[in-house]
């Protein structure tokens, strides 16, 4: 397995520029590039400010090695607007088909780092890893009906604890299927909601965070995408620069 793509171009000198800052771009070829999405910030449906009208207009302006005239920017996968991290875009149909043929047959792993609510314990020796297997619906729900009204479909979530303060847990997770929030409603689900969800947790917990800890975002980052770039025989796993200051600062000031 890559680490990195030896024909793309890596930062940290490459960005994009945002309306709050910097967007940095992981990786770069001759028609796609991956960047790390700041928490906060549309993919796709705030034209001129979202992802793919700022990443457009980097190319446009020559600032990324995307080449030939590209008409838009296409976003391979979805994550949540609040969600920080690797995003995979896509300048041209083909380029799009390519990789998305690749999300469709599951071959692409995703991983996360969540911080949720409460201690969660290192599974038994002989386990590396656990799962939420609880069947959700495709539509979303709530805080009060997380597994949603209609037809359940079988959905796993496998996790591992990476570290602990007094109240919180990081960890790192790999949704197996595909629901929406699949990821945030497995852990409310599991009695341990990730922090900072407005959808999901709880209005006290939410105040106390923002009270005591000035904690304002959601508490789950998109770390890695591992999948076939074009050209390659094998996989190459792309990641973020890892987990986001303002959840480190809140693991560090809760222990």
């Amino acid at each position: 397995m890559n680490a990195c793509h030896p024909t793309g171009l890596r930062g940290p000198k490459n960005f994009i520029a945002g309306g709050s800052g910097q967007i940095p771009v992981v990786l770069c070829g001759p028609r796609w590039l991956v960047v790390d999405k700041p928490c906060g910030m549309s993919i796709h449906n705030d034209p001129g400010g979202d992802l793919c009208s700022l990443a457009l207009a980097a190319v446009r302006a020559g600032r990324l090695p995307v080449v030939g005239h590209l008409s838009a920017m296409h976003a391979v996968h979805r994550i949540d607007r609040e969600t920080s991290g690797i995003v995979l875009l896509a300048g041209d149909s083909a380029t799009l088909a390519f990789f998305g043929g690749q999300f469709a047959g599951r071959t692409v792993r995703k991983q996360y780092l969540a911080m949720v609510h409460g201690c969660l314990e290192k599974p038994p020796a002989d386990q590396n890893l656990s799962d939420w297997n609880w069947p959700l619906t495709a539509v979303a729900a709530g805080r009060y009906d997380p597994v949603g009204r209609g037809k359940r479909k079988p959905c796993i979530t496998r996790w591992r604890p990476l570290a602990r303060s007094l109240h919180y847990s990081l960890i790192e997770c790999e949704p197996l299927t595909g629901r929406k929030h699949q990821i945030r409603r497995h852990a409310k689900l599991a009695g341990h909601p990730v922090v900072g969800d407005r959808r999901y947790g709880s209005v006290r917990s939410l105040a106390y965070l923002r009270r005591h800890h000035a904690f304002h975002r959601l508490g789950l980052h998109a770390h890695a995408l591992t999948l076939r770039l074009p050209g390659d025989t094998g996989a190459t796993t792309l990641q973020s620069s890892g987990l986001p200051e303002a959840m480190r600062q809140l693991l560090d000031r809760d222990r």
